[in-house]
Order: C-alpha cells, then sequence, then structure tokens
C-alpha cells in the first residue's frame, strides 16, 4: 500500500456532445444525451494516457449523465484500474457546473464524504464551465479544460481535508492537463 502523503485530484471535463443528422430533429435534454463517435474515441484514448502517466483513482466521482456515464463504462473497459476504483455518481454534479464559484467548493465537500484516508487519487468527471473553473481555482492559475480532458492537480497531507486545508484555493500543484490526441 502507498504511504498517504500526497492527495493526487483529476478534474476531468467530459461534455461530449452528440451528431446531428441532417434534416433530422432530435429532441432530448442535455442530461441524456449519449456519447458521440468522437466521444467514445477521446474516452479510449485519455484512459490510456491516464494510465500511461500512473494516474490511476481509487475513487471516481461522477456525474450521473448519460454521456458521463458512458465514458466511464468505456475507460473501465479499457483499463483494469478504472474498473477496480470505487465509483459514485453524483446527481448534483450535472445541474453544479453551471453555477458560477461553487463547483470548487461542491467538489472538495464530494471528496471528503466520499474518499477514505487510504485514499490517494480521486478522479472527478463532470462537465465545463464548472470544472474548468474548479480546477483554475485550485491551482491558483487559468486551466483551460476542454471536452476529455483532465486536469491533473496534487496536494500534501494525511487526509483529503487536511490536503485542501493545507493546500486553500489556489495551493493545488497543476501537474498538467491530459488531452485525447494532439489536437486540442
Amino acid at each position: 500500500m502507498r504511504k498517504r502523503g500526497r492527495s493526487q485530484l483529476l478534474v476531468a471535463s467530459f461534455c461530449f456532445g452528440t451528431r446531428r443528422v441532417p434534416g433530422q430533429i432530435v429532441r432530448c435534454e442535455d442530461h441524456d444525451r449519449p456519447l458521440s463517435k468522437s466521444g467514445r474515441a477521446d474516452a479510449i484514448n485519455i484512459s490510456h494516457k491516464l494510465q500511461q502517466l500512473g494516474w490511476i483513482p481509487e475513487l471516481i466521482l461522477c456525474s450521473d449523465a448519460i454521456r458521463t456515464r458512458e465514458t466511464l463504462k468505456i475507460m473501465q473497459g479499457q483499463v483494469r484500474g478504472f474498473s477496480e476504483a470505487e465509483v459514485h455518481f453524483i446527481s448534483s454534479f450535472y445541474s453544479i457546473a453551471a453555477m458560477d464559484g461553487q463547483t470548487a467548493e461542491h467538489l472538495q465537500q464530494a471528496i471528503c464524504k466520499f474518499s477514505r484516508d487510504e485514499i490517494l487519487t480521486v478522479m472527478c468527471m463532470g462537465h465545463n464551465r464548472g470544472w474548468e473553473e474548479a480546477a483554475s481555482m485550485f491551482s491558483g492559475t487559468s486551466v483551460e479544460l476542454k471536452t476529455c480532458n483532465a486536469a491533473l492537480l496534487e496536494a500534501s497531507g494525511k487526509s483529503w481535508e487536511e490536503a485542501f486545508t493545507l493546500a486553500g484555493l489556489g495551493g493545488w500543484k497543476l501537474q498538467g492537463i491530459v488531452k485525447p490526441n494532439t489536437s486540442q
């Protein structure tokens, strides 16, 4: 078992769209949109990139939107570590992303609620613009997260509560942004 000390947080924006068929009227709520073909390819690519970097979560907190669930299922099928993680689907992750300035605090509360001291890496899967804003607030630097991007953030602490207290807003180290392909 790894020693507690560094908390790794993946703030992953998975807000894929659907493809439009000319002449066809598609009516579905945004929350219920399925993952697009390019979204499926991006999920495969990002899961392998995160594995190569060693950023495999022990805890995944995921929006309950259809396309976010589909993304997670693909990632779990690609990389065993994702399927071994504890997963919680959180309905508020969808709506909080649209509320200015509230996402970072909401993520912190959810992480502290569901994590345990032995969990070192957490992945939060949700939607922009809130996820981008949260990553920026945690790191204290402007972070741009496009579809299927993950901000890799790190802080020290003996627990998640301590990591958030010690780092505060702006104190998390941004280790990088992972993108599914080089065209982004």
